[in-house]
């Protein structure tokens, strides 16, 4: 990510010290006199996903191979932002797929979490966006994706659990078979 000053950080760098003042803060504090473009220039790299095609990514390294059992690929770390409070959540992503004559580079596994990670989102809708991309690219007999994730905005605001953990999963293909799924399960344990 380029760190230079453009016309768009500096829109957001601006509205970041308006922010700080309806706060009740001194935007001209020292402490906080070059916040606003930190903060606007942070922004951009969390947000980076929308600039980037997750599809193209697992295309950039499609092999064909004659291999029809399951991939995983586990403990995928992740950081995103909610979009309901713009805090953030983390934790791990699992994947598995089973390739129909079509795999790929596994990093680029994970650069698919990497770009649905860096958007604003909610945990339900990028389990579901991981798997659908690639299923829709790779064509496989299925795909299974399981995100286990801490919510700040759980423990930082409103209930203040400190403990709770949120998984979610979305599955396809063969993954709707009960047996694949437990396979999946007993693998990533």
């Amino acid at each position: 990510m380029d760190t230079t000053t453009n016309a768009g950080t500096q829109a957001l760098a601006d509205h970041y010290k308006e922010i700080l003042t309806l706060l009740g803060e001194d935007a001209q504090r020292e402490g906080l006199l070059k916040t606003p473009l930190r903060v606007a220039k942070a922004m951009q790299v969390l947000t980076r996903g929308y600039n980037q095609d997750p599809e193209q990514v697992l295309r950039d390294a499609l092999f064909h191979e004659d291999y029809n059992q399951m991939v995983i690929v586990k403990d995928i770390d992740f950081a995103s932002l909610c979009e309901h409070h713009m805090l953030p959540f983390y934790g791990k992503v699992h994947i598995a797929y089973i390739p129909k004559g079509k795999i790929t580079g596994l990093s680029k596994i994970a650069r698919v979490v990497d770009i649905f990670s860096h958007r604003l989102q909610v945990q339900e809708r990028m389990t579901q966006q991981i798997m659908e991309c690639i299923q829709h690219t790779l064509e496989p007999m299925g795909v299974m994706v399981v995100i286990e994730a801490n919510h700040m905005c759980m423990q930082m605001r409103g209930v203040e659990k400190q403990h709770s953990l949120t998984t979610t999963s979305a599955f396809s293909g063969a993954f709707n078979q009960a047996k694949t799924r437990e396979e999946f399960m007993n693998l990533i344990k």
